[in-house]
């Protein structure tokens, strides 16, 4: 690990504290949706687009020879290092004034995660990874569940209306015959974060894309969970699935719904 990438993930740090506090108080208060439905499901707040120009501008002063990357703009800037960020991931539950949804802040350098941010603000909670030097939830050490029998697994698959319904379902039945508890919480990147640290034994989604994963990679890769090959499999380009599962059960659920590991 570089200094200079070191330098960028402690900067970065600073800057999501701030963006994650601007976003917590643009969310709305408890009650119906506040938004626009960009598709079935697929919410769009005024804090997607606030937060994503505040980390853009902030990096851009920072680092300004970086690329960056936001679910809302697309590339904005090249480069070698990209800052990949969803300013609000969970906007459905932001959206209704719930409490799980986090900005997430992801490095790659040459297109490899090396270091990464997910902040949940209403949760008291952060979590970071840098690629060799460990994942932290809070500050404290994080490792993936012990788990070694999915019979006492809790999975969490997310759902997207870009998959057809026989192909949720067919991977939702996987996960329940193989004994495992099913969950769905309405936010990729805390999922995978949540397997990262134990929370969760796996997290499954068909289709996802990469300001969704991209700050949690790091923080999977440094916890020990297992996680399918995303980036490979069009991930860099376009949505594609992702499994990430503690190492105990990773071969059996792997085989059970189908979907390799690297």
């Amino acid at each position: 690990m570089t200094v200079a990438i070191e330098r960028r993930f402690e900067a970065a740090r600073a800057v999501v504290d701030d963006a994650a506090r601007l976003a917590l108080s643009m969310r709305p208060p408890p009650g119906g949706p506040v938004g626009t439905l960009k598709s079935a499901q697929d919410w769009l707040t005024e804090a997607d687009g606030a937060v994503e120009a505040f980390i853009s501008r902030r990096m851009a002063a920072l680092f300004p020879d970086d690329g960056f990357q936001g679910e809302e703009e697309g590339a904005t800037r090249s480069g070698s290092l990209r800052w990949v960020v969803d300013p609000i991931d969970g906007t459905s539950n932001f959206a209704r004034g719930r409490n799980r949804w986090c900005v997430s802040l992801g490095l790659l350098e040459d297109d490899h995660p090396v270091a990464g941010i997910v902040c949940a603000p209403a949760l008291g909670e952060t979590y970071t990874g840098l690629i060799g030097k460990g994942a932290f939830l809070n500050g404290k050490p994080i490792k993936a569940s012990p788990v070694n029998d999915t019979r006492s697994a809790m999975i969490e698959m997310g759902w997207s209306n870009r998959v057809p319904k026989p192909i949720f379902m067919e991977k939702i039945g996987a996960i329940l015959d193989s004994g495992a508890m099913p969950r769905s919480g309405g936010s990729g990147a805390l999922a995978l974060t949540d397997v990262a640290c134990g929370r969760l034994d796996a997290y499954i989604e068909i289709v996802i894309n990469l300001w969704d994963v991209a700050g949690a990679l790091p923080i999977l890769a440094e916890s020990g969970a297992k996680v399918s090959p995303f980036l490979r499999d069009g991930g860099l380009t376009g949505g594609a699935t992702i499994l990430a599962v503690a190492p105990g059960i990773a071969d059996a659920l792997a085989k059970a719904v189908q979907i390799p590991l690297i």
